[in-house]
């Protein structure tokens, strides 16, 4: 019984930390594109300042900036929904696949509990048996960090397409803007107003969409 406590505890932890990974993937996948998209618009500032001090600052004619609302952007970019949603589709796999395991790896415990309680196994045989079903659990533990690690890792790279994507679609279209900057405003980030006439969110949002559902076409 003690062995059972002891197992039953260590399986309900395995479980319940899947499923804390799937329940903040949401609040997690949110966080981490404004991070980078914050990080995107202030990198590289301590360079430029250095370069307009040691170099002549060239005219650069008449400066015009525009801004977009970041959260904006992600609340209604598609393929920031089909990015999440496979992520979370991944997550649920990988969480079925580590509960049908703990599931076997419960019913080999069980197996062995009822042959000791019924003298079915010889006393070399009980420890033979615990030690691998000690090496199994073990073997649950280091599937579950390996599947966070894989998460972590498509949380990533699906963020990176991302804010690649909203990147190379703002090189586009300010092809033909000819603005000098466009900033970049979410909840607490660094730009605290914007002018409503230099707001560009809603065309380049409709544009982002737009060449996404061209893209998945192809």
């Amino acid at each position: 019984m003690l062995y059972m406590s002891i197992w039953l505890n260590k399986k309900i932890e395995i479980y319940l930390n899947m499923k804390k990974t799937n329940l903040i993937i949401n609040i997690l996948f949110g966080l981490a594109i404004v991070a980078l998209f914050v990080l995107h618009f202030t990198s590289g500032k301590k360079a430029n300042v250095e370069s307009a001090n040691s170099t002549q600052v060239q005219d650069l004619g008449e400066f015009t900036a525009a801004w977009i609302d970041m959260d904006t952007i992600l609340n209604n970019y598609d393929m920031y929904f089909d990015m999440k949603s496979e992520l979370e589709q991944s997550s649920k796999k990988k969480e079925a696949e580590l509960t049908a395991k703990s599931k076997s790896f419960e019913k080999q415990a069980r197996d062995f509990q009822d042959k000791v309680q019924k003298g079915l196994v010889t006393r070399s045989e009980a420890q033979q048996l615990q030690a691998d079903l000690a090496n199994k659990e073990q073997q649950l533990y280091q599937m579950r960090d390996e599947m966070r690690m894989q998460l972590a890792e498509e949380e990533q790279v699906k963020l990176r397409k991302i804010h690649n994507s909203i990147v190379e679609y703002l090189k586009e279209y300010n092809a033909d803007k000819g603005y000098k900057l466009i900033f970049s405003s979410t909840f607490g980030g660094p730009v605290l107003y914007g002018h409503p006439a230099i707001d560009i969110t809603k065309e380049v949002l409709e544009g982002l969409n737009k060449k996404y559902a061209e893209t998945k076409k192809n």
